[in-house]
């Protein structure tokens, strides 16, 4: 059975069922919690935590999931994988523990036609009601074994918890021993999780266990059924990789390394384990990265972004392991887009993303390779030098940790060496670094938890927060909740700035790049607040965040809420603004550029896109006269609401990791731009300029910034503008149309003179080096010059000093100059060649003359310099030099 049919048959059988088929939310989740969407019950997490009424009891999805935790064991197993197709079904409140079970048993046995007596069954080891049902259900109880943790499921951080049971598929003898999946999860391989969701768990504590907050407000359901592994056991193939969902990409990258996959049919046993699991690293990664990309994912040095980084970084060594010494991200993900664009579109509309981002990467590790390798060679070398046999800790934590050299590769090469490395001392600092990590991110998340549990407490009380500001800047509201340092609060006094809830607002909260409303709130009782901010606290749950200018307030006041107006109408033009910039950017470089973030502010507008270089002042220019000739053909701003499905179908575009629900908001301008969008806008174009912009610059790999201001802000920037030139024009003497000539010609002027006034101090230097030369002193041994010169900068009497030094020919000569500049005292010693051949170092001449004028000397070879605050003491400084000079030259 194809994989296209697996997917068709599993919503197929749970549609036909009742279930709502909901469409997979991208790797990028709009949980704030969650690094990338790693489960299908991600974006129904606010129906089980009882935050959002579900539109449907019932619902069913195939999500795109990404997990790291085990990434060492991609291609060691036959079962893990970074990236899968979780195929799940869910109950908010409705079914659940028997149907659910019913339900699954079904499927695979009817649907799947996966024989009976190979599904092994695992419950939670205090879950009797689970056993009871699956026996019901004909399973015979040797074939079902109780586990603990394994049968416990939750998302790694607080939120919705419970038992669960899994459906194994055994493979046969050939997999593993015998004894059920509690002996051997290669041959019994877990295929389908059932999880009961009932519980609420906390945050971890020091011992990394957690709490049970106590029970959900509906008992749910929560499945997760694993495309590659089901694929795998009805193809009959052993792993993933030469399913029909990766195969064609492990045929390019057998093709790129010019032999087979060690135990493909045409392998005859060639290859080893470890050439095994480098094809399937290759090969699986590829499908992650491509992924990854098209749901907006970036290389970056941290975030999501570097988990982006580490899976082309891993798949790139594996590929050299393989000899593969030229591009595979680029072809292998081609493959992928090739074979899975058709089930998954987001993957043929990035297509030339994908390959750029995997392109510039791969250049970019390829220098790190080598950079890496030079340093790492010479770390080899300093140890061989101090005879030791081992490669320190601390080397190879800088070369993983600075340079992104793998330690994999600092093992390898230290081992072709001789060496060890200090693998103790390694695993220590990386220990370290990530407690670092793990501790501030401990202490975030508890502030975070503190707060939303705060927003869980009044929204379940009041529900969402009716938004009026679309169409009114004020309104009448009820205050409903006042949270201070996380804890609700019955009330607060004047000078106080606190959280405020309304159960009406006319605060835009701050979202899809747009700023929050700022304004005023005058209760009934006098009090006067200012609004600061307004954010969403959970989804359609308004949060303000006020300052108490005057009185005190109590929860269950009655108030007026004025948003700044004059500030909302300029974050209105800036948010037009960016609409028509973001079309105009993906006219002018390619449909490649699409948003990746943005701050839509007062006046002002930031915006990320990607890219893969500089946009240059040309193309900047085109691209502003392209917004600001569109705004002035006045296109009507037209709002509209559809389905998600409608508005995709007419071409409407939406942001990456922006979360929409099935009814979406579009906002049309003219002809040329249609995004899904919840912001303000201008009702016409003409009303959001002029756009300026100030310029673009690089936010990461593959990320390009662009700033401007928009409205008054522009206009006021252009007056500054103005103002300079005009300025400017008046010191030229020339009008400010001529004023670039005119400045041009100057500059021209000054250099020609200041190229003459070097020609002029080099000639006079080298007629002092003459004077000088001819007035060495004999000494034993040699000749030596000793002098206070003047007006000389640093550089100038190391040169003089030099020059001087030539002059006095193959002798045994020492030249010593000192000088006073910028309240300092200088001092400089050159010597000869002839001198310098028997090994004499110029610094020798200056130890002591520096510690006279309260410094110290540097310098090696035949020129040294020295330099200190203590100008009174530059004679004896100068005296004690020629000493050290006599000295040595007496030698």
């Amino acid at each position: 059975m194809r994989s296209t049919q697996i997917r068709s048959t599993f919503l197929d059988f749970f549609t036909s069922r009742g279930h709502r088929h909901v469409p997979s939310s991208p790797l990028i989740p709009s949980d704030p919690t969650l690094l990338l969407a790693n489960a299908g019950m991600n974006q129904f997490k606010p129906y089980f935590l009882g935050e959002v009424t579900p539109e449907y009891p019932r619902a069913t999805t195939i999500q795109k999931c990404a997990r790291t935790s085990d990434i060492d064991n991609v291609g060691r197993t036959n079962r893990h994988a970074t990236f899968f197709e979780m195929m799940g079904n869910f109950s908010f409140g409705d079914y659940f523990k028997a149907d659910a079970i019913a339900y699954a048993w079904e499927l695979l046995t009817q649907g799947y036609n996966l024989e009976k007596d190979r599904l092994w069954i695992t419950v939670h080891q205090d879950d009797d009601e689970a056993e009871q049902l699956w026996r019901r259900i004909g399973v015979p109880a040797e074939r079902i074994q109780r586990l603990g943790a394994d049968n416990f499921w939750d998302m790694g951080v607080p939120g919705p918890c419970g038992p669960s049971s899994e459906l194994n598929y055994d493979r046969g003898p050939a997999f593993g021993r015998e004894g059920g999946p509690a002996v051997d999860g290669e041959r019994y391989v877990e295929i389908w999780n059932l999880v009961f969701m009932q519980s609420m768990r906390g945050a971890d504590d020091d011992n990394g266990t957690f709490p049970i907050l106590g029970d959900l407000a509906r008992q749910s359901i929560d499945t997760g059924l694993g495309l590659d592994r089901l694929a795998a056991i009805l193809q009959g193939v052993e792993n993933v990789c030469s399913t029909d969902l990766l195969l064609p990409t492990l045929t390019t990258v057998q093709e790129l390394a010019g032999r087979d996959y060690p135990g493909s049919s045409s392998s005859r046993g060639s290859g080893n384990g470890e050439e095994k699991v480098s094809f399937q690293v290759v090969t699986e990664h590829a499908r992650s990265i491509a992924y990854l990309i098209a749901d907006g994912v970036l290389p970056a040095k941290d975030g999501r972004g570097y988990v982006l980084r580490r899976l082309m970084r891993r798949a790139i060594r594996h590929a050299r392991l393989l000899g593969i010494d030229h591009p595979v991200l680029a072809p292998a993900t081609t493959s992928v887009i090739a074979n899975l664009g058709d089930v998954w579109p987001e993957l043929t509309y990035q297509a030339s993303l994908i390959e750029q981002v995997v392109t510039a990467e791969e250049e970019s590790f390829t220098r790190t390779l080598t950079q890496g390798t030079r340093l790492l060679n010479a770390a080899v070398t300093r140890s061989r030098e101090a005879r030791s046999t081992t490669l320190a800790g601390d080397t190879a934590f800088e070369l993983h940790d600075t340079y992104g050299f793998p330690v994999e590769l600092t093992i390898e090469a230290a081992r072709d060496a001789g060496l060890t490395v200090d693998e103790d001392r390694f695993t220590t600092l990386l220990a370290e670094q990530q407690k670092r990590a793990k501790t501030g991110g401990k202490a975030k998340t508890a502030e975070a938890l503190r707060r939303q549990d705060a927003y869980r407490e009044l929204s379940s009380r009041h529900g969402r927060t009716d938004f009026t500001g679309y169409d009114r800047l004020g309104t009448e509201a009820t205050i409903l909740g006042l949270i201070a340092d996380g804890t609700v609060v019955p009330g607060a006094d004047q000078g106080s700035t606190l959280e405020l809830v309304l159960d009406r607002s006319p605060f835009y909260a701050e979202s899809g790049g747009q700023v929050g409303d700022t304004g005023t709130i005058r209760t009934t009782g006098g009090a006067l607040l200012d609004v600061l901010d307004t954010r969403l606290g959970l989804e359609g749950f308004h949060v303000h965040t006020v300052r108490i200018r005057e009185g005190e307030i109590r929860t269950g006041e009655q108030a007026e809420a004025l948003v700044d107006g004059p500030r909302r109408d300029a974050v209105a033009r800036s948010h037009s603004a960016t609409h028509v910039l973001h079309a105009m950017l993906r006219r002018t470089l390619g449909d490649h550029a699409r948003q990746h973030g943005s701050l839509v502010d007062a006046g002002r507008l930031r915006f990320d896109f990607a890219h893969f270089s500089a946009v240059d002042p040309t193309q900047l220019a085109t691209i502003q006269a392209l917004v600001n000739d569109h705004l002035l053909d006045d296109p009507e701003v037209r709002i509209w609401h559809a389905s998600r499905s409608e508005a995709e179908a007419a071409g409407a575009t939406a942001l990456f990791g922006e979360k929409y629900g099935d009814h979406v908001r579009i906002v049309d301008i003219g002809d040329f731009s249609r995004e899904l969008c919840g912001g303000t806008h201008v009702p016409h174009g003409s009303n959001a300029g002029p756009v300026r912009i100030l310029g673009e610059a690089s936010v990461g790999s593959n990320l390009r910034r662009i700033e401007a201001l928009t409205g008054r802000d522009a206009l006021t920037y252009h007056d500054t503008e103005r103002r300079l030139l005009e300025e400017l024009s008046t010191l030229l003497g020339t009008r400010p149309h001529d004023a670039p000539d005119a400045l041009r010609k100057r500059l021209d002027a000054l250099t020609t003179a200041q190229q003459e006034l070097a020609r002029l101090r080099e000639t006079e230097l080298r007629t002092r080096a003459q004077q000088l030369a001819a007035s060495a002193r004999t000494v034993p041994g040699g000749r030596i010059v000793t002098e206070k010169v003047t007006d000389l900068g640093p550089d100038e009497l190391r040169t003089l000093a030099t020059n001087t030094a030539d002059l006095l020919g193959s002798e045994h000569a020492i030249v010593i100059l000192g000088t006073e500049h910028n309240s300092k005292a200088l001092l400089a010693a050159a010597i000869t060649r002839s001198l310098h051949d028997t090994g004499t170092q110029a610094g020798r001449l200056l130890t002591a003359a520096a510690r006279a004028i309260g410094g110290g000397a540097g310098g090696k070879g035949p020129i040294a310099n020295a330099g200190g605050r203590n100008t009174e003491a530059l004679d004896e400084a100068l005296a004690l030099a020629a000493q050290d000079a006599t000295r040595v030259l007496g030698q």
